[in-house]
């Protein structure tokens, strides 16, 4: 059910840029040409982005805004984001355009920005799927594209100066950590059930690949599309096939579905071999999955450590994560996640370009980015990205959500050790004993 190597490449590409290319074609079509000279900023600096107020990806779009927005208010009190080549802060204006987690009406939406708002700074919407519209978009227009979300591998297989990925690291890069937590547990039955979008399957290539080249070959590799909901009838199969560990890779709304479902079925079915779970997105979401989910099919599942699980102290831009969590919470009156951390990092990133460009210019902020590639820490980790605009820092690290009560889970770093605030404790391990690390 799985395919890999080039012509998966292909598949993904095709996927990820060719489909946005063609609906922006017909968005395209008796409208003109595209101005390539944002226009000189007055009073303000316009700051254009979409996200999604419905659908399928409002849950993870929303709280994006939401950062993203609090960095904008934040540096307007200060007097605005201070501007290096003019040497001055320049209040900001954020446009905020509803996609509804549509892909088409997203690609005439990102057009409207640059034609019609003539924002001077573009910025994606969550996600890969949403975010492929806007590449042809901001490439036409020779518009620096502030990718907050879209990791997925196929936007960096080109040479495009007009895409920086500000707040994750491409997605083919996620799961190193992942890979080698399989190996050092001697996980070696491994079934993954992957969504079909760039995002997704480029960590089951990582995964796949690494444990094929190990000798360890998935057991199971299944690729469902990504509106899938109903996972029970692929459960029985991995458990015939002896799964020590499987992996779900989605989307929120995906691991919403799974995560009861799996809970459900081996509840009827025992599944003794089934020692490790993971999905991606409570580690990003952990309020939302607790409240949804429950703690019972939660507890002793494994995610993507992340921010605000994960504090990396050093900044040398922006808040850091103790100061951004008190004074979002104060005004959002909610728990910070991390996707409210990633709409803020990208204002961050927005921040180091204005402070260092030469100029305005789409070049001259991407040069500047360049330049501060690697040197920039901010409550996300290290900023570094290579030629192609992909992020190479803000790795995440494998978490386990350990439970609290019955009622109750909380977010721990496991590996890899350097991290790790405490032990994992895999099913059939022996509890952690005195002395092993955690908070």
């Amino acid at each position: 059910m799985t395919t890999r190597g080039a012509s998966r490449d292909r598949r993904r590409r095709a996927r990820a840029l060719g489909a946005a290319g063609c609906i922006l074609g017909a968005v395209l079509a008796g409208c003109g040409t595209t101005s390539t000279v944002p226009r000189a900023p007055g009073a303000t600096l316009t700051i254009g982005t979409l996200y999604a107020g419905s659908g399928q990806f409002a849950g993870s779009s929303l709280p994006e805004l939401a950062g993203l927005r609090f960095w904008v208010r934040w540096e307007d009190r200060r007097g605005g984001a201070y501007v290096g080549s003019l040497g001055r802060r320049v209040r900001l204006r954020l446009v905020a355009l509803d996609d509804r987690s549509s892909p088409a009406l997203a690609a005439r939406l990102y057009r409207r920005l640059v034609q019609v708002d003539h924002v001077e700074i573009l910025v994606s919407d969550f996600g890969s799927v949403l975010t492929a519209p806007a590449i042809p978009v901001a490439e036409r227009a020779q518009m620096l594209l502030f990718d907050q979300s879209g990791t997925g591998s196929a936007f960096f297989l080109g040479d495009n100066p007009y895409l920086v990925l500000c707040d994750l690291p491409s997605s083919a890069v996620w799961p190193d950590p992942l890979v080698a937590f399989l190996e050092a547990e001697r996980l070696d039955r491994v079934a993954i059930v992957y969504a079909g979008n760039d995002f997704d399957a480029a960590q089951d290539t990582t995964i796949a690949t690494a444990l094929t080249s190990a000798g360890k070959a998935p057991v199971a590799n299944l690729e469902v599309p990504t509106a899938t909901r109903h996972y029970r009838r692929l459960l029985a199969p991995l458990r015939a096939r002896g799964a020590q560990a499987v992996i779900e890779l989605g989307y929120q709304d995906n691991d919403l579905a799974f995560l009861p479902e799996l809970a459900r079925y081996r509840r009827d079915h025992p599944w003794p071999a089934l020692r490790f779970v993971f999905t991606a997105f409570p580690g990003q979401l952990h309020a939302l999955f607790q409240a949804q989910v429950g703690a019972q099919a939660l507890a002793g599942t494994f995610t993507y450590g992340l921010p605000p699980t994960v504090d990396h102290r050093k900044v040398t831009l922006g808040l850091d994560l103790t100061r951004f969590s008190a004074d979002f919470a104060a005004r959002s009156h909610r728990p910070v996640n991390f996707l409210d951390v990633a709409g803020y990092t990208t204002g961050v990133v927005i921040e180091a370009a204005l402070r260092r460009a030469g100029s305005l210019s789409q070049l001259a902020l991407r040069a500047a980015l360049n330049a501060v590639s690697g040197h920039l820490e901010t409550l996300d980790g290290v900023f570094r990205i290579d030629g192609a605009g992909a992020q190479l820092g803000e790795r995440p690290s494998v978490a386990e959500l350990f439970p609290t009560g019955p009622a109750g889970t909380t977010l721990r770093v496991v590996f890899p050790p350097s991290e790790a605030t405490r032990r994992p404790l895999l099913v059939g391990s022996a509890p952690s004993q005195p002395g092993d690390p955690q908070t």
